[in-house]
């Protein structure tokens, strides 16, 4: 599987600049992206420990009025003071997290060639004046951070669509990698709520289209295309993390019970299809769509679908992560005292 994912690295890469020497279809950019993207990072979130952030029921359900009062608190600072100001600030603002976001998602091939003491020997710096707060990293971080850095200074001086599509791919890999939902349930949760939430706000209020057209910042990728009238054709990144943490779990729960990733195709091919319906439907109607009305159904029906057909549905239900992570820490440590007894 090593192969296919360098596989599928290398073919994000090659698409994201793509567009710099030949035309390429809008649509087919954005599906195809979008896909790729939650691809890399579904099996960059396999890891011997569960993401480190792992949400609750609680959580889930609140997720999406805190993200209508953000959304709604961003419409009116647009509204109600300069737009230059406010994307200023949220220019520094994404500044320092997109060299975090960017160096983290590059660390691990650029480890793959630096000596092993620069990976692992920690750096310990404290802020002056402030001695209890202190940053722990490593040298290959440090190396890490400095295209990091760079495309976050092009992006910052030049507003360039690639350099905000580069950051805009590293949260969501980013994103997709480091959180979890937990189990299952949660997923369906959230994933409800979002769907209403995004329906609500395109379709019946001008705040989320006009939010995505005045902030100016990596929180949607970009596509060229050759209208003069509309330039770009956009993707919200919270069309890609949401639903991509909710596949990537599911390729994690195929991994718990040491199978082949048969959960992740069927919830891989429902996200594709939903990508695929939310365009055909934008180009049907030549108005902007709420991505996930199509891609939540598509994704919890194929992987419904699939779990009932196989009669799987109790384990699936079931699934806790951090559960299935301290049973499988259990069983290490029992092999391991075992061995030493012999």
């Amino acid at each position: 599987m090593k192969s296919t994912e360098r596989m599928v690295n290398l073919a994000l890469a090659g698409l994201t600049l793509a567009p710099l020497v030949v035309k390429v279809n809008p649509n087919l950019n954005v599906i195809l992206t979008a896909c790729l993207t939650v691809f890399v990072g579904c099996y960059r979130s396999v890891k011997p420990t569960p993401p480190s952030e792992t949400m609750s029921n609680e959580h889930a359900m609140r997720f999406p009025f805190v993200g209508s009062a953000m959304l709604l608190s961003l419409f009116l600072l647009f509204k109600f003071l300069s737009k230059d100001l406010v994307n200023a600030v949220l220019t520094c603002y994404f500044f320092v997290l997109g060299i975090v976001a960017l160096s983290a998602t590059l660390l691990p091939s650029i480890k793959r060639f630096l000596p092993k003491h620069l990976n692992d020997d920690a750096i310990i710096w404290h802020f002056p004046y402030f001695r209890s707060l202190e940053i722990e990293f490593t040298r290959s971080q440090m190396v890490a951070a400095v295209p990091g850095a760079f495309f976050c200074a092009w992006y910052a001086l030049k507003k360039h669509w690639l350099a905000n599509n580069i950051l805009g791919l590293a949260f969501c890999i980013q994103g997709i990698e480091m959180l979890s939902l937990g189990s299952f349930k949660t997923g369906a949760i959230l994933l409800a709520g979002l769907f209403i939430y995004d329906i609500f706000w395109v379709f019946f209020t001008p705040v989320m289209v006009s939010v995505a057209k005045s902030f100016d910042a990596p929180i949607k990728l970009l596509f060229p295309t050759s209208d003069t009238a509309r330039p770009f054709s956009m993707l919200g990144l919270g069309d890609i993390v949401i639903p991509g943490i909710f596949v990537a779990l599911a390729l994690r729960f195929d991994v718990s019970r040491g199978k082949q990733p048969q959960y992740f195709k069927s919830a891989f091919l429902g996200y594709a299809v939903g990508v695929v319906l939310t365009i055909i439907v934008m180009n049907w109607f030549q108005a902007a769509q709420p991505a996930l009305l199509y891609i939540v159904p598509a994704v919890i029906g194929c992987l419904a679908g699939h779990c009932i057909w196989n009669g799987d549905v109790k384990q699936l239900l079931e699934f806790d992560e951090s559960k299935a992570a301290a049973d499988s820490s259990q069983e290490e440590s029992d092999v391991k005292a075992s061995k030493k007894v012999e």
